[in-house]
Parts: C-alpha cells; structure tokens; sequence
C-alpha cells in the first residue's frame, strides 16, 4: 500500500517541474526577443553612422548646394506678399466659407483671372497678382478640449463613454472652429483690404443664412420683449409688497389692500428676497438676449486684420513647418543626396544577397 501511495505524488512533482521548465523557457525566449531587437536597432544605428561617415563628403557638398541654390533663389525669385485676416463665425458659415476659399484657388490655378476679378471686385492687374488663397482655424489644444468636452455633455452617457478624444479629432471638420483665418498670398503688396471685405460679403449676403439670421433676431426680440414685460411685472410685484410690509408695520391694517402676506418676519424677509433675486434673474437674461442680438447683426465679421499691404514672405513649407528659401533648399538636397546614397548602398546589398544565393 506504501508503494501505490507514493506514485501520484511522484507524478505531480515531474508535472510541476516540467510546467516550471516551460515557463523559464517562455521568459528565456521572451527576453531574447527583447535583446534580439535592442542589438538590431544598435547595429543599424552603428551601420548609419559609418554609412554618413564614408560619405560626409558628398553630403556636405549636396548641403552647401542647397544654400548656394537658396541664395540664388531667394535673389531671382518674384517677390511673395502675404496677408492675413481672422472672422469670427456667428452661425455655421464654415463649409461655405471653405468651399469659396477652394473655388478662388481653383480659378488661380486655372489662370481665370478675368473671373477672380468679377466676383472679387478687382481690377485684372490685381487678380493677376494673386498666388494663392488659403483658410485655417485659429484654434489651441484647450480649444480643442472644450469642444470635446461639450459634444460629450450632449450625449447619452453610455455613447459619451466610448468616444475617444482621438476620434474626436479625426472626425471633427477645420470649418466646424468659430475662429477661422483667411490668408493671400500675391506677388505685389496690394492692398488686401477690399478682397477680404469682399469674401466676407459673399458670406453675408447668403440667402439661407440672412432668411436664419431674420429667424433668430425676431426670436430673440420676442423672448426681449417677454422678458422685459415680466420685469415690470416682477417691479410692479415688488411695490405691492414694499407697501404692504410698510403699512403692515404701522398699522394692522393691512388685510384693507386685499393682499395678505402670512407667515413671520423671516418668512416675509425670504419672500422679499427671492422677489429680488427674481428680479436679477430676469435682468441678466434680458443682458444675454441683447448680446444675441448685437452678435446676430453679422453672420460673419472681422475681428483682426494683419499687415492690409502686405509683408514680404520668404519661407517655403516642408513636413508642416516653414523654413527660409536658403534652408529649405539646403535640407532638400541633402536629404534627397542621402535618399538616393541609401538607395544605392541596398541595390549593391542586393545584388551580393543575389550572388550569395
């Protein structure tokens, strides 16, 4: 009986030593993946070094290439001006404004100025001079986080839940910011004053949203004039208790007016006090409805204009940053003298893995 007992602990200790091994191996292999990647990555770097090393030469020259065709540029190249307005949207004007935007680009593009000029207002030697048209938002991160943060109180707390401010981002439209910034860009130092007044002018003269704006403005002024009629109301109120609580403290009379405060002194004190916060309440919603108003006057309207003439602009975008002409050039050949080096250096890989196999 001693022997039959002893084997199925015998059993268990081998399966336990086994699963023990299995697990030493699985880190085993998992760290050496880990250093696997760790030494590749050094190789490579290591690889790169000496590959710039051997030819430091020729990218140092393709360098002082680039500055010497930037120089020679930036001294032949016509002249750029740019100028910049920034509007402020009072109702969702964006995708118009967008839209108007890529049809002015398109009409330079196809060299139409004689169209530019008509629904601009512009002579041909001013059309002509236009390179381009460009409009962006003028929007911070905390921005950004606000807009977030509203569209998700908006929501049904289970959706609000599963929306990402990553996803936010992705799907949220330029045209959908209030701030927006129009840029021209010309090759003379216009001023840009009128062209500005007319793209905001083909905003606000939009029949679908001058027929919203008459919406809204006479909402408005009918909630004003319901606001104001309860203020008098709410002051008319305020009187007759005034005068109730003054003759009620120099007579017992006051049952004569027909209106009966009951209760004590604090309980009247309370009463006057919510007729006077009511009071305030309806002044600070009649403040807010006159600022609607004011601000439903325009559909669109400036409120910041940079440089009307124009100022000179000699910078060239590259990766979403703008350089000077000299450095742009510079870092464009280099990195092109470097592409095409690397390119090379695997053909050659290539054909030795070729000959190999």
């Amino acid at each position: 009986m001693s022997t039959n007992s002893n084997t199925p602990n015998t059993s268990e200790e081998v399966d336990l030593g086994q699963l023990f091994k299995l697990i030493g191996n699985a880190f085993d292999r998992f760290f050496n993946f880990i250093y696997n990647i760790f030494k590749s990555i050094f190789l490579a770097f290591v690889w790169l070094v000496f590959f710039v090393k051997k030819r430091i030469i020729i990218l140092a020259l393709a360098g002082i290439s680039g500055l010497i065709i930037g120089v020679l540029k930036g001294k032949s190249s016509v002249p750029k001006y740019e100028s910049s307005v920034t509007v402020v949207q009072n109702y969702p004007t964006g995708e118009n404004l967008y839209n108007a935007v890529s049809y002015y680009n398109d009409l330079v593009r196809q060299g139409d100025y004689e169209t530019l000029g008509t629904v601009l207002n512009l002579d041909t030697e001013k059309a002509e001079s236009i390179l381009s048209f460009k409009v962006e938002p003028v929007v911070s991160k905390n921005d950004k986080l606000l807009a977030f943060n509203d569209y998700v109180k908006k929501l049904d707390s289970l959706v609000a839940t599963k929306i990402e401010y990553e996803d936010f981002l992705r799907n949220n439209e330029d045209y959908t910011h209030i701030y927006q910034q129009v840029q021209i860009s010309s090759t003379q130092r216009n001023s840009f004053k009128s062209v500005f007044e007319s793209i905001i002018e083909s905003i606000n003269t939009n029949p679908f949203f001058i027929n919203e704006q008459n919406k809204d403005i006479a909402s408005l002024n009918k909630t004003k004039e319901g606001l104001e009629l309860a203020l008098v109301k709410s002051d008319s109120l305020q009187s007759t208790y005034k005068r109730v609580l003054e003759q009620g403290l120099s007579s017992d009379k006051a049952s004569e007016i027909g209106i009966t405060f009951e209760g004590s002194g604090e309980t009247d004190k309370t009463k006057e006090y919510e007729l006077y916060k009511s009071d305030l309440e309806l002044r600070k919603e009649l403040v807010e409805i006159e600022r609607e108003l004011l601000d439903k006057q325009f559909i669109i309207e400036t409120i910041s204009n940079k440089q009307d003439s124009g100022f000179a602009s000699n910078t060239k975008n590259l990766f979403g940053n703008e350089y000077s002409v000299k450095l742009y050039y510079t870092i464009v050949l280099f990195l092109l003298t470097f592409i095409i080096l690397l390119g090379l250096e695997f053909f050659k890989f290539l054909e030795k893995y070729k000959t190999t196999v």
